[in-house]
């Protein structure tokens, strides 16, 4: 049976943040992941893991100006120095939260910006980002997000994702497969599974339905085929990652929304 992770940024929308770590493990989530944490001081985060015995998966490194649109600093030639500082910041949280992954969001192209301009950039940043976290014993994922929900990001499709991987040779730099994503870039998510978890370059899955990003039995997707899939692919090669549910609720903010649309778990 896979590992569900609950991300906090989507799931629980009807506590407060920090309440949202109690409503998970009472859902019976042993595991949580979530944007950002910088809000709050990274002791706080990591006694709310601690009281209610959960374990950190996952987060974001800083992405540059979210609230103005910024989508990440990776690929952005003349940013390095924010991104490396942003980098050392996610670092030090993933120490005290005792968190083996950083996700590190490519960006978006600048309008009329040289494409091999922007890829070495992104290469040099993620090597410089692999070799630092590496010294913490972390890892730096990348992940394809669809270009209907991010218009311009720089990273798309999973080829292009293990090609970055393959070609930065960081044994510490892996892919974050979001199967919401791929479905609406890609499709044939079965076969992709086949394909990429062998590899040893996937470091973590999400799921969502398709196309609203509700619950994973809600939408086009048959996740009940795509769970047995993973394990059978796990059994087989000893993928042993995270699936983080990375999904906004049908019923929104209501109270114990979240909850009533877990039924697609037990089942």
């Amino acid at each position: 049976m896979p590992k569900f992770a609950a991300n906090l940024s989507m799931l629980y929308n009807e506590h407060t943040f920090l309440d949202r770590f109690a409503a998970a493990a009472q859902d019976g989530f042993q595991a949580v992941e979530y944007l950002f944490p910088y809000e709050f001081e990274a002791q706080a985060l990591r006694q709310r893991l601690q009281d209610h015995g959960l374990q950190q998966v996952l987060f974001n490194a800083p992405p540059g100006d979210w609230a103005a649109g910024e989508r990440g600093l990776a690929c952005l030639p003349g940013r390095e120095a924010e991104f490396r500082a942003g980098i050392l910041k996610a670092i030090d949280y993933a120490v005290t939260l005792d968190c083996p992954r950083i996700h590190v969001m490519a960006g978006l192209k600048p309008a009329g910006a040289n494409l091999s301009t922007l890829h070495a950039t992104y290469t040099a940043n993620l090597a410089w980002a692999a070799e630092q976290a590496a010294k913490a014993h972390k890892n730096i994922l990348i992940e394809p997000i669809n270009t209907r929900d991010m218009p311009g990001f720089f990273l798309n499709y999973q080829a292009q994702a293990h090609e970055v991987v393959q070609a930065v040779g960081a044994a510490n730099l892996q892919v974050q497969m979001d199967l919401y994503h791929c479905q609406i870039m890609e499709g044939d998510l079965a076969s992709k599974l086949r394909q990429y978890l062998p590899t040893g370059r996937v470091g973590h899955l999400q799921i969502a339905g398709v196309p609203m990003r509700h619950e994973p039995d809600l939408g086009e997707v048959n996740h009940a085929y795509l769970f047995e899939v993973i394990d059978e692919v796990s059994a087989a090669c000893g993928w042993q990652g995270w699936i983080g549910c990375e999904y906004r609720p049908a019923r929104g903010a209501v109270p114990g929304g979240t909850s009533q649309g877990l039924g697609w778990r037990p089942r």
